[in-house]
């Protein structure tokens, strides 16, 4: 897809992008990465500054990040999103992928106090999938047109790794065509812990890891287990998971390795805004990191993904909520205190209770996300992530119109039909939409919808007769479902899945 400049709007145009970057480094004399310049003395009510935010030609700084998410009104802010996306992305198409997220096992070593899915091996509904049962699925997703497997699941110390690499390896024989898009960072650092594989150090030891896992069939790592990385808020959610320096590094191997990877962050819970814009500048840093090697050879981020905290079912989702008595709301919000404290990570070890009575409920008081937090969240990620190419709407968790609006919120790709979630579903209610039904909401959004695979390269635009939702003539056999994994009851959770109303 092309912009009437002629200009491309493909990742592989993206790419062309960093590289046309100003600065020269090494001493082949070619062109590599470097960031835009900050501004640190901006106004972010400027519109000439946010213009050049816009534009791709100044960066935000953290500061001011976290100035712009409360300066301007919604609609202002999702403006200067829309613009930002646009000139990555054109005006004309927004995209979707067909894949399908396989949860492999609920046996994890983690006690994070935000999940509802993870299970102990003993339990009664504890499972490990066998591969002919994934085979199956994945034979399913075929038949539906589908290029990629999302396969995720808890921290199993019991699964050795020919566990992986057999399945890996059985897949890229019998799905040779399927795109495997695997095991993320929490799990990656817990293979190394379960396996203890060669290594001078960390990094090493992920690096054997990656490589074994590579050769045997897998393609890329999904971003999940970013939740916030700020370290007083990940001590008190992600009892036993890796904290932000080992998610990122497992991250920057895999890049090194030529990977592709996205990166995500699940807020609304105990953490200030500040910490949401930390680690969106963390992402951004890492990021800038592998890009001044050169994109030749390279993996980086391909996208960046967020969405708000579900609470039913878990620990964390019953604390109470900030406000639950009037008077706290004369207060700030304790996460906002400790945020400020925590000072972009120059203070990692900050203790809550050193910091008075303002942050005294730290971890006891949850703030949830709605829709205008949501949507203010996703447009800031867009303008912070300057060298991020894709921002996911999460209509996964949001629902579907909300999913729609953040098309014009910086949000270029509606993410993947949902054929099955088990995780997010046990801590919540989420949302399963068919192809036709994608399309018809990006249509309705006023773009083209356009099918994609893992790297952004453009399968398909649906701008015929023949488009998915354009054959349809009953809308009522194309309803939005709602998925919702109950809470165990003798020993056993039950899944609902009901039209949406």
């Amino acid at each position: 897809m092309e912009s009437a400049k002629g200009e491309s709007y493909t990742f592989a145009g993206f790419q062309k992008v960093l590289k046309a970057q100003p600065a020269l480094h090494g001493d082949d004399m070619s062109r590599t990465y470097a960031p835009p310049p900050e501004h640190p003395a901006a106004d972010v009510r400027d519109e000439g500054f946010l213009a050049a935010v816009a534009a791709g030609e100044s960066r935000l700084t953290l500061d001011q990040g976290l100035a712009l998410f409360h300066a301007l009104p919604l609609p202002e802010l999702g403006r200067w999103a829309d613009a930002r996306c646009r000139r990555l992305h054109g005006e004309a198409v927004r995209t979707y992928i067909i894949d399908r997220n396989i949860n492999y096992t609920n046996v994890c070593n983690a006690k994070c106090t935000f999940c509802a899915f993870r299970r102990d091996a003993d339990d009664a509904d504890a499972y490990t999938l066998p591969k002919e049962a994934i085979h199956e699925k994945i034979a399913q997703l075929e038949a539906i047109g589908g290029t990629q497997v999302l396969m995720q699941g808890g921290m199993n110390p019991d699964l050795p790794l020919d566990y992986y690499l057999d399945l890996l390896a059985s897949i890229r024989e019998r799905f040779p065509r399927v795109h495997v898009h695997a095991f993320s960072p929490p799990e990656m650092v817990e293979f190394v812990h379960f396996f203890n594989p060669p290594g001078a150090d960390f990094a090493g030891k992920v690096r054997w890891v990656l490589t074994r896992l590579r050769d045997a069939g897998l393609h890329s790592l999904p971003g999940g287990g970013g939740e916030v990385f700020a370290a007083p808020v990940r001590r008190k959610i992600g009892l036993g998971k890796c904290d932000a320096e080992s998610w990122l590094t497992v991250m920057h191997e895999a890049h090194a390795l030529g990977m592709f990877t996205s990166a995500t962050m699940m807020f609304g819970h105990i953490e200030g805004i500040a910490d949401r814009i930390h680690h969106m500048g963390l992402v951004r840093a890492w990021q800038d990191r592998v890009l001044s090697r050169g994109v030749e050879g390279f993996g980086h981020y391909k996208s960046f993904i967020s969405w708000p905290f579900q609470r039913e079912n878990t620990p964390l989702g019953r604390i109470k909520d900030w406000g639950h008595a009037p008077e706290e709301l004369a207060s700030e919000f304790p996460g906002d205190v400790v945020a400020r404290a925590f000072a972009w990570g120059a203070h990692p070890d900050v203790d809550y209770r050193d910091l008075g009575p303002a942050a005294a409920e730290f971890g006891r008081r949850v703030r949830m996300s709605g829709a205008s937090d949501y949507l203010r969240t996703q447009a800031i990620s867009r303008l912070m992530l300057d060298n991020v190419y894709s921002i996911g709407a999460s209509w996964v968790t949001m629902g579907p119109h909300v999913g729609q609006v953040a098309l014009a919120y910086g949000a270029n790709d509606m993410g993947s039909v949902m054929m099955e979630e088990n995780v997010v579903s046990s801590a919540g209610t989420t949302y399963c939409l068919d192809e036709a039904v994608l399309c018809h909401l990006i249509r309705g959004a006023g773009f083209l919808p356009a099918q994609r695979n893992n790297t952004y390269d453009v399968l398909r635009v649906h701008d015929g007769h023949d488009a998915p939702d354009l054959k349809v003539t009953d809308w009522s056999t194309h309803r939005a479902r709602k998925l919702h994994i109950q809470a165990p009851k003798a020993g056993k959770a039950a899944l609902t899945v009901s039209a949406k109303p």
